[in-house]
């Protein structure tokens, strides 16, 4: 139930921050965050990330609802996973719900996040977005650690004479 409370809390930002953007500010108006690196730009999407996609509002609502599925599904069967694989979860079903709400409602994605790491400029994207990232990189993280563990395991079965079958 905690992971699904850290679900509707990334969806309430996310919906929080692009109702103010919608109401503040017009489409296109910037506001210099960090000088040259972050800013607060008013866009909107019909697409994916940069833009791919554009206008197939059909195709993410069925991917989208096959995810939120499976999510829920694997949030509600992972009972014995540690933390990090369910808040993985968590971010990842907050960040597709929170973008599955602008398509159903608004027809597009409202991003508002402009930055230049390093000079490049970055796809704007919108706290959703940052979930879904943070999300599948906490899984990465997660099935690295668990790899770690299992070949660590089969180390020390392998000294100890112990066999797996």
């Amino acid at each position: 139930m905690f992971y699904f409370i850290i679900a509707l809390l990334v969806i309430g930002l996310d919906q929080l921050t692009k109702w103010f953007i919608i109401n503040n500010m017009d489409l296109g108006e910037s506001i210099t965050v960090i000088e040259d690196f972050l800013f607060i730009t008013s866009h909107r999407n019909s697409g994916a990330a940069w833009g791919i996609l554009e206008g197939q509002m059909w195709f993410f609502y069925i991917i989208t609802v096959i995810v939120i599925i499976a999510l829920i599904y694997y949030m509600r069967k992972a009972t014995s996973e540690g933390p990090l694989f369910k808040l993985s979860l968590a971010m990842m079903l907050g960040g597709a719900i929170g973008n599955f709400i602008d398509r159903v409602l608004r027809k597009e994605v409202v991003d508002f996040i402009h930055t230049y790491p390093f000079g490049y400029n970055f796809p704007i994207f919108n706290i959703a977005d940052s979930s879904l990232v943070v999300g599948v990189g906490l899984l990465l993280i997660y099935m690295l650690i668990e790899e770690k563990m299992a070949k660590k395991k089969e180390k020390s079965n392998a000294k100890s004479g112990t066999h797996r079958s």
